[in-house]
C-alpha cells in the first residue's frame, strides 16, 4: 500500500485524506465539483494549521502533509490507487455505482473500502469482480483526532484483505477493531439504542435536556451528554442510521422516536444547522 485514493472531500473524507497524507501516503482527493473540492482542501490546510499551532505538528510536516494531496474532479486519477476509501453520500445507488466505476478503473491487487457508518458493504461488494478485497474501514469524526477505525469483514471479505487494512489502520495512528457487516457494526449498534433513549427520556418529560446530559457526563463519566453528542454527530444522521437499524432488526430500541423525526423534519440537525435540542445560532 503506496497510494490511498480517497473518494469525497466533505468532513469526513478531508479528514481521512488529512490522516493519510500525514501518514506518509500519497493521496488523491476525489469530489464531484471544484467548489466542494476546494472547501474540503482549506478544510484540511486549516486542520493542519491547527496542529503545528499546538506544537502537535512542526510545519515542514504540514508542508510535507500537503504535497502529497492531489486534489481531482476526474476519477481516472485513481487508477495507480492501491487502496481507495469511499466518503461519500450515504445513499446506496450512489455508492454501488461508484464501486462498479472503481472495479473496472482499478488495478487487480487494488482494495476497495467504505466507510460507511450503517449501510449493507456486502451489497457494494456484489456489483464489482472483486468481492474479496472489498471491506468497510469505518473512521469517527473528527478523524484526526479520534483513534478508532472500524474494519468492517462481510461474508466474503478475504483474510489478506483484514490484515493489509489493519497494517494500514495501524500506519495512520488508529487502533483497528474488527466488526461484522451487520447495520451499526460495532460502535453505532450500542451508540444509536443509548441516544434514542435519551430521546424519549426527554420526550415524555422525565428530565430536562441538561439534566440528561449532566447524570451521563458526571455520572458516567462521559466526556458529553448523549443530547449534546446527538447535535454535534446531526439529527439528521442519526435519524437515518437508526431507520436502517430499525429495519434490519425490528428492534423498539431502534426506532426513531418521533420527537427526532419532527425535527429533522423541521430542518433542526443540531450544530450543523444552527439548532437540534439546543441552540447554536448565539454561540
Amino acid at each position: 500500500m503506496q497510494k490511498i485514493g480517497v473518494c469525497g472531500n466533505g468532513l469526513m473524507g478531508s479528514g481521512i485524506a488529512q490522516v493519510a497524507a500525514t501518514s506518509g501516503y500519497d493521496v488523491v482527493v476525489l469530489e464531484a465539483d471544484q467548489a466542494a473540492l476546494d472547501r474540503g482542501m482549506k478544510r484540511i490546510r486549516q486542520s493542519l494549521d491547527k496542529f503545528v499551532e499546538k506544537g502537535a505538528l512542526q510545519a515542514a510536516q504540514r508542508d510535507e502533509a500537503l504535497a502529497k494531496l492531489r486534489p481531482t474532479t476526474q476519477l481516472e486519477d485513481l487508477k495507480a490507487s492501491d487502496l481507495v476509501i469511499e466518503a461519500i453520500v450515504e445513499n446506496m445507488p450512489a455508492k454501488k455505482d461508484l464501486f462498479q466505476r472503481l472495479d473496472a478503473l482499478l488495478a487487480p491487487h487494488a482494495i476497495i473500502c467504505s466507510n460507511t457508518s450503517s449501510l449493507c458493504v456486502i451489497e457494494m461488494a456484489a456489483v464489482t469482480k472483486r468481492p474479496k478485497q472489498i471491506a468497510g474501514l469505518h473512521f469517527f469524526n473528527p478523524v484526526p483526532i479520534m483513534k478508532l477505525v472500524e474494519v468492517v469483514k462481510t461474508i466474503v471479505t478475504s483474510q489478506a484483505t483484514i490484515d493489509t487494512l489493519f497494517a494500514v489502520a495501524a500506519k495512520l495512528g488508529k487502533k483497528p477493531i474488527l466488526a461484522q457487516d451487520t447495520p451499526g457494526f460495532i460502535v453505532n449498534r450500542l451508540l444509536v439504542p443509548y441516544l434514542l433513549y435519551a430521546i424519549r427520556m426527554y420526550e415524555s418529560g422525565l428530565a430536562s435536556k441538561e439534566d440528561i446530559d449532566e447524570g451521563m457526563k458526571l455520572g458516567c463519566g462521559h466526556p458529553m451528554g448523549p443530547l449534546t453528542l446527538l447535535d454535534f454527530v446531526g439529527l439528521d444522521t442519526t435519524y437515518f442510521i437508526a431507520e436502517i437499524m430499525f429495519d434490519e432488526f425490528k428492534d423498539p430500541l431502534m426506532a426513531p422516536p418521533p420527537l427526532l423525526k419532527r425535527m429533522v423534519l423541521a430542518g433542526q440537525h443540531g450544530r450543523k444547522s444552527g439548532k437540534g435540542f439546543y441552540d447554536y445560532e448565539k454561540a
